[in-house]
């Protein structure tokens, strides 16, 4: 059965565009992963400050191998850092891949889901 991971970041709005150009700065690293399924960075429209990372996976076990791999461990090292420091926010949300810069986000929650079910459109 399929899981469903949705990190929830707080981002200010003047760093909007840092963290959508850091998450494209990404691209190909999470599609490498065992398991992996589906991405989606949500922006909102209106009313909040909260952006959503989409993330479907095959398996809990491997969204857990993706989380303790060296990809994703290189994309969040600056963020942890930081953080250990007492500057910005919990690791990896937002950090660019390679360390540069501090985090976007000033807050996030991971949300976990299991798919139950799903719809596509209809064929014609």
């Amino acid at each position: 059965m399929s899981v469903v991971k949705i990190n929830v970041l707080t981002v200010p709005a003047e760093l909007r565009d840092t963290l959508e150009k850091r998450f494209a700065g990404r691209a190909g690293m999470v599609e490498q992963a065992d398991g992996f399924e589906w991405f989606e960075l949500l922006r909102p429209i209106e009313g909040t400050d909260t952006y959503l990372v989409y993330t479907r996976w095959r398996s809990e076990e491997d969204f857990q191998k993706w989380q303790s791999s060296q990809a994703f461990g290189e994309g969040h090292r600056q963020a942890a850092e930081q953080t250990a420091a007492g500057q910005g926010a919990p690791a990896g949300h937002g950090a660019p891949a390679g360390g540069q810069g501090a985090p976007a986000a000033t807050a996030a929650t991971l949300w976990s889901f299991e798919v139950v079910q799903t719809a596509a459109p209809a064929s014609n």
